[in-house]
């Protein structure tokens, strides 16, 4: 990333998300923490797209490996979400279950961190910015993870690979979907 690009982004990135591309970066921070980038451009306005991130007791409908999702607190722009989750793949599959602090941001944020679960660090956020001329959304998910039970980060990174596109068209298709119908 550069600096001051528009969207923090490249243009050949931009042009990339907007060919229909997902971009996943993935990086090996220090203490076995997986650092995970998730990018899609999702053509609906911002709303349509903060409507699908936040209707948090209906996501286990909506995204793949979400067992179960429910907000259990709620204060002004904070909730408590509890989720339950599947993980890994082929002969390691894991579910996980976690308490997540969520704080809405004004409609183009929404940060993350586990408070208990199954993870020694769970935090990130999505961020949501209009496409270039104003034609959709480019849907960005930034986290930092480390499970704290055995899996080596190589596996991590993996299973963050494997798993980041399916929840990122996922939301791009609930968020297509009800811009096309509001109802």
């Amino acid at each position: 990333m550069g600096n001051g690009e528009k969207h923090g982004m490249l243009p050949a990135e931009i042009r990339r998300l907007l060919q229909g591309e997902i971009l996943i970066d993935l990086a090996f921070l220090p203490d076995d923490v997986i650092g995970a980038k998730g990018r899609i451009f999702i053509d609906a306005g911002l709303e349509a797209v903060w409507n699908s991130l936040t209707d948090y007791d209906n996501l286990s409908r909506t995204l793949p490996k979400v067992v179960a999702s429910r907000v259990v607190a709620r204060n002004g722009n904070e909730i408590i979400l509890e989720q339950t989750g599947r993980t890994g793949i082929f002969f390691f599959e894991k579910t996980v279950n976690f308490r997540l602090k969520v704080t809405e941001k004004d409609p183009q944020r929404i940060e993350f961190q586990q408070e208990s679960g199954d993870f020694s660090v769970y935090r990130g956020a999505w961020i949501l910015e209009p496409a270039p001329k104003g034609n959709g959304t480019l849907l960005t998910y930034e986290a930092e993870l480390k499970p704290d039970f055995f899996a080596p980060p190589i596996l991590v990174s993996f299973v963050q690979r494997q798993d980041l596109p399916g929840i990122l068209r996922a939301h791009k298709h609930r968020a297509e979907t009800l811009s096309r119908d509001p109802a």
